[in-house]
C-alpha cells in the first residue's frame, strides 16, 4: 500500500529544520530563530543553507547571500506582491515598512526575519505557509494558458503579464482597459520600446505631443522615454497585446 505524504511537508531528514513544521513549534513567530529559518528554507529547497546572517536594524532583516539554487525569498515575494496589484511602494505603505526594504528583499540583497515577513504578508492577508508552498514558474516554460497569465491590476488597468519578465529581455502583455480606465495624468516615462495592437474598443494614447484614438488593428510603437499615458475614451472594455524591451514592471 502507498502512504500518501501530504503536499508541502519535507522528508525525514528536513523535518528539524523545514519552516511550516517549525512554525508549528513555536508559540510566536517572533521567537522563530532567523538562523533556522534560512537553514530550513534552503534545506526545502533541496539547496544548501545561507550563510548565517547579521542582525541588522531593529531586528527588520538579516543581511544574507542567497544560496545558489536556494530558497527564493524575493521572487516570492515580487510574484505574491504583484498577484495583488501592487507596487513596491504601496505594499511597504500596506505593511508599514520601508520601500527600500521591499526592494532589498525582492533582489534578495537582505534576507528578511521570520517575524518581518509575517508582518509584510498580513498586510495583504497572505498565509506564511502559502508563501514557502508556492510554486515558482520554469524560467524554461514556453506555453503559456490563459490562467497562467500574471495579473497586474490597478485603476480599471488590467495586465496579463507572459511569464516572467525577469527571466526574459522582453515583457508581453494581455491588456484590458475597462471604459474610462487611465494609466493617470501623471505621465509614464521609463527606459524602454514599447508597441502593440489594438484588438477590440478605442484607446486614446498620448506620446509626447501627439495624441491619437486607437481602435481594433491599430497599432503603436514608440520610445518609452518620452511621456505617455493610455486612457480608455470608448464606451465598451478595451483589449490591446503589447510588449516592452526591457522589461519596466
Amino acid at each position: 500500500m502507498t502512504i500518501l505524504k501530504p503536499r508541502g511537508l519535507p522528508d525525514k531528514q528536513n523535518r528539524e529544520t523545514h519552516p511550516l513544521l517549525l512554525q508549528r513549534r513555536f508559540s510566536s513567530l517572533e521567537n522563530f530563530p532567523a538562523s533556522v529559518y534560512h537553514m530550513g528554507a534552503a534545506a526545502r529547497s533541496g539547496g544548501a543553507a545561507t550563510r548565517p546572517t547579521v542582525e541588522r536594524t531593529r531586528g527588520m532583516e538579516n543581511t544574507a547571500e542567497t544560496a545558489e539554487g536556494g530558497f527564493d525569498v524575493g521572487e516570492r515575494l515580487r510574484m505574491v506582491r504583484e498577484n495583488h496589484g501592487l507596487s513596491q511602494r504601496g505594499l511597504a505603505v500596506k505593511a508599514g515598512v520601508t520601500h527600500s526594504l521591499i526592494s532589498l528583499i525582492e533582489k534578495n540583497k537582505v534576507s528578511p526575519s521570520v517575524a518581518s515577513l509575517k508582518k509584510i504578508l498580513e498586510a495583504i492577508a497572505y498565509p506564511l505557509t502559502d508563501f514557502f508552498a508556492l510554486t515558482l514558474p520554469p524560467v524554461d516554460q514556453i506555453f503559456y494558458r490563459a490562467d497562467e497569465l500574471t495579473p497586474l491590476s490597478a485603476n480599471g488597468v488590467t495586465l496579463l503579464q507572459v511569464g516572467d519578465a525577469k527571466s526574459h529581455s522582453v515583457q508581453v502583455f494581455h491588456e484590458f482597459y475597462e471604459p474610462g480606465a487611465d494609466t493617470g495624468e501623471t505621465m509614464l516615462a521609463h527606459e524602454a520600446e514599447e508597441g502593440g495592437v489594438v484588438v477590440a474598443g478605442e484607446l486614446e494614447l498620448t506620446v509626447g505631443n501627439q495624441t491619437r484614438i486607437l481602435r481594433r488593428g491599430d497599432a503603436f510603437l514608440f520610445d518609452s522615454r518620452l511621456p505617455h499615458r493610455f486612457r480608455n475614451v470608448g464606451t465598451e472594455r478595451c483589449e490591446v497585446v503589447s510588449a516592452v524591451t526591457p522589461p519596466y514592471l
